[in-house]
């Protein structure tokens, strides 16, 4: 993608679904690949603890501190990582008494070894609680805050959301955004998603969009059995992929 013009890779790496704590060593590997192949094309990297059926993150604390201590560690010197470490937090957590204290803990780890680095903190109903961290932010400096966005399902009360939190001095990274729907059906909502990009450029948000994959679904860039050995072509993208594509 960086010879399309894309600047920012997400290495999305699942915790549970069959992710990071089923077999560690394995997709630690797979991720550290990534970040140094997005380095090597000049692409800062978002390095990001993708939780989602486990949805508390601090159900799994201890894990999370061991592998950012040692990507933090790894990439300390790289001011092309940005880490993102809790993806979407859901279920029946509150800012309060598990997304902040987790954030606290985290940010203490990575900043033992990578002082300035950003940090990208999660919220409540999968990243979109924004008005709790606003009210009630982690202390520390170069931190800021996910918002995750589907174009078919969410709208403009989100968007008001964001500038809302924005007012009160909240850094926003828009870390994941799809143009299908929710759970990444549907067709490509080009309006929808047009406005959204507008807004995001206006209010100087970064984005990454979901996602440079092959599945079988509508927020999906790449065409099922697309292959990874050469470089794409237009026709490998998907309605998804050439729409997004085409504003890098």
């Amino acid at each position: 993608t960086a010879a399309y013009g894309a600047n920012l890779f997400r290495v999305a790496m699942y915790t549970g679904e069959g992710g990071y704590l089923s077999s560690p060593a394995q997709i630690k590997k797979a991720a550290y690949a990534a970040m140094d192949a997005a380095i090597e094309n000049d692409m800062y990297v978002i390095i990001d603890w993708h939780i989602l059926s486990d949805g508390d993150p601090l159900t799994h604390l201890k894990e999370a501190q061991a592998f950012f201590q040692e990507v933090s560690a790894q990439y300390a010197d790289s001011p092309a990582v940005l880490y993102e470490i809790c993806n979407e937090p859901n279920g029946g957590v509150t800012w309060k008494n598990n997304i902040k204290p987790y954030a606290q803990a985290l940010v203490k780890t990575i900043r033992s070894n990578a002082p300035d680095s950003i940090i990208l903190i999660g919220s409540g109903t999968w990243s979109q609680d924004l008005q709790d961290p606003a009210a009630d932010p982690v202390v520390g400096t170069n931190l800021m805050y996910t918002c995750h966005f589907y174009a078919g399902t969410h709208g403009a009360w989100l968007r008001q959301r964001i500038a809302d939190a924005q007012k009160r001095g909240l850094a926003v990274f828009v870390s994941e955004w799809g143009a299908s729907r929710a759970d990444g059906s549907g067709s490509v909502f080009t309006q929808e998603s047009e406005t959204w990009l507008n807004f995001l450029h206006q209010n100087g948000i970064s984005w990454a969009n979901w996602s440079l994959c092959d599945k079988n679904e509508t927020s999906a860039a790449l065409k099922p059995g697309t292959p990874t050995n050469r470089p794409w072509t237009g026709n490998d993208l998907t309605p998804s992929g050439k729409f997004v594509f085409s504003h890098f």
